[in-house]
């Protein structure tokens, strides 16, 4: 929501990837952080001949094991711990994908986050309910099809709602 303050999340677009009685995995869609893909594949020893691929962005996947690397990516192929986490949106978390990718052999669109948010068992439900996320439906569009400065506003969209009408304190009927 426009009110949340965290500067981890403030008009972030966090995709839920896991959320059960333990707790809530999410990963931050619209965040760049300073590495390529290039220094991802040098930390890993993977070898790489497209300098195209290695250019490719490295998103801030949130604040929690940023040492921790997912790809998300459409649904065309799965790999070693491939798991689905939305229509058409799957997530691994094995080597195996990024090898793929290296060798130009990889899911037709992905992008790769290091770290993510986690809640502690209960947390996201008391956060909804004090109105701190808007909750839209994951979408691959709006995750592989639009630049990350637009996913928010893309994301509100989805739901009718002009972004203008967004007020930054919510209120229970």
């Amino acid at each position: 929501m426009p009110g949340l303050e965290d500067p981890n999340f403030n008009h972030g677009v966090t995709l839920l990837c896991q959320h059960n009685e333990e707790g809530a995995l999410g990963i931050t869609v619209n965040r760049l952080s300073e590495f390529l893909l290039e220094d991802v594949f040098e930390q890993l020893d993977i070898p790489c001949e497209d300098p195209a691929l290695g250019a490719i962005p490295v998103y801030s996947g949130g604040p929690v094991h940023p040492e921790r690397g997912f790809v998300l990516h459409t649904a065309d192929r799965q790999w070693e711990n491939t798991v689905s986490v939305g229509s058409g949106i799957l997530v691994t978390t094995s080597r195996d994908v990024l090898e793929s990718i290296a060798r130009g052999e990889g899911p037709e669109k992905f992008l790769v986050a290091l770290g993510y948010a986690g809640w502690g068992s209960g947390q996201l439900e008391d956060e909804m309910r004090d109105n701190a996320w808007l909750n839209v439906m994951a979408s691959a569009d709006i995750l592989f099809d639009h630049p990350p400065d637009d996913r928010w506003e893309q994301a509100v969209a989805s739901l009718g709602i002009d972004i203008a009408n967004l007020q930054p304190v919510g209120g229970h009927a």
